[in-house]
C-alpha cells in the first residue's frame, strides 16, 4: 500500500467524482481508476459504490478515509520536521485542543512567541481527550490540551493556571435562571445537552448515583452546537463558563453547578519526543512565560 495511492483515494473521497479528482492530481482518469481498484484488490474490500456521476464510499472506504488522513498527516509531518530540523527560527507545530476559555492563554502565549519568530507557522485540530491524544500517540500532533488528568506513564505536562467551572446554559426567561446555582435535583426529568466526555467522566462525578435520574437529550462535542438547541427550548446545556455568549441580549443565561464542580486543563506531550528547534523552543517558552 503505497503513500500515493492513499492521496489518490482521499482525492477521489473529497471530490466524489473520479473526473475531477484525476485533474487535480494531474493523472488520467483510467490511471486513477486502476489505482483505486488495486488498493480494493489488494484490501478485498469494496471502498467506493459507483453511480452515473458521482461516487460514494462504503462503510470500508469511510473507515479507511480516516486512517488514510492521518497516514498522510503523519508523512507531510515527518516531511517537514526533517527539512526544518536545521531551520532554529521557523517551521510547523501542530496542535489538538480540548474546548475551554483557557486556550486564550496559550493562544496569548503563541502570538508573544511568533513576534519573535515569524517563520513559525502553527496547525489546529480540535477535539475530545480520545481523539487528540490518538493523533498525538500517532505522532500527527505534538502538543495536545486535555480536559482531564492526564497519563503521567506516557505524557509529560503543564497545567494550565486555572479550572474551568461547570454550569448550565439556559433561556434567560426560564424557572430555572431565578437561581443562582443549579443542583442534581434540579436537573431530574429536564432534556439535558452535553459532550459524552463531560456526560461520562465529570458529571457523574459530581452528581454520583442521581446520574440514572438524569436523561442526556443529547450530546455535542462543540458546546456552541448545543446552545443553538438551547435557544429553540430543546434542552439545557452542561458546559464550562465562558465557552457561550451570555451577555445582555444573547437570550441565554449561565448558572453554576452546585456543589461546585471545575475541571482542571492541561498540555500535553508524548514521553520521549523528539521535537523539531521551533518546537522545543516554543515548549521552553511557554514553560518559562505562563505554564509553571
Amino acid at each position: 500500500m503505497e503513500l500515493r495511492t492513499m492521496r489518490y483515494f482521499l482525492a477521489v473521497a473529497r471530490e466524489e467524482n473520479m473526473t475531477r479528482a484525476a485533474e487535480l492530481l494531474h493523472v488520467t482518469q483510467p490511471t486513477l481508476s486502476k489505482q483505486l481498484k488495486s488498493l480494493e484488490d489488494e484490501l478485498g474490500k469494496k471502498l467506493f459504490t459507483r453511480h452515473s456521476f458521482s461516487i460514494q464510499l462504503t462503510e470500508e472506504g469511510i473507515l479507511l478515509r480516516k486512517r488514510a488522513e492521518d497516514l498522510v498527516k503523519m508523512a507531510d509531518k515527518i516531511t517537514t520536521e526533517f527539512l526544518t530540523l536545521d531551520d532554529v527560527l521557523g517551521g510547523d507545530i501542530y496542535f489538538g485542543l480540548a474546548e475551554s476559555y483557557q486556550i486564550q492563554h496559550l493562544a496569548s502565549v503563541i502570538k508573544q512567541f511568533k513576534n519573535t519568530f515569524p517563520d513559525m507557522h502553527y496547525h489546529i485540530t480540535s477535539g475530545d481527550t480520545e481523539q487528540v491524544t490518538e493523533k498525538l500517540d500517532k505522532g500527527v500532533i505534538d502538543f495536545a490540551v486535555l480536559a482531564e488528568e492526564p497519563n503521567t506513564a506516557k505524557y509529560h505536562f503543564l497545567p494550565f493556571p486555572e479550572a474551568d467551572l461547570w454550569g448550565v446554559i439556559m433561556p434567560i426567561n426560564d424557572p430555572l435562571a431565578q437561581k443562582q446555582a443549579i443542583c442534581a435535583d434540579d436537573l431530574i426529568g429536564l432534556p439535558l445537552f452535553c459532550s459524552e466526555q463531560g456526560w461520562n467522566h465529570d458529571i457523574p462525578k459530581w452528581c454520583k448515583n442521581k446520574i440514572e435520574k438524569l436523561h442526556l437529550e443529547g450530546s455535542f462535542q462543540l458546546s456552541y452546537n448545543g446552545s443553538l438547541f438551547v435557544k429553540e427550548g430543546l434542552g439545557y446545556l452542561l458546559t464550562f463558563q465562558h465557552l457561550i455568549d451570555t451577555s445582555p441580549g444573547s437570550g441565554l443565561i449561565f448558572r453554576p453547578l452546585t456543589p461546585i464542580l471545575e475541571t482542571k486543563i492541561y498540555l500535553i506531550w508524548k514521553k520521549y519526543q523528539i521535537f523539531t528547534p521551533i518546537a522545543e523552543r516554543l515548549l521552553e517558552y511557554l514553560k518559562n512565560r505562563y505554564f509553571k
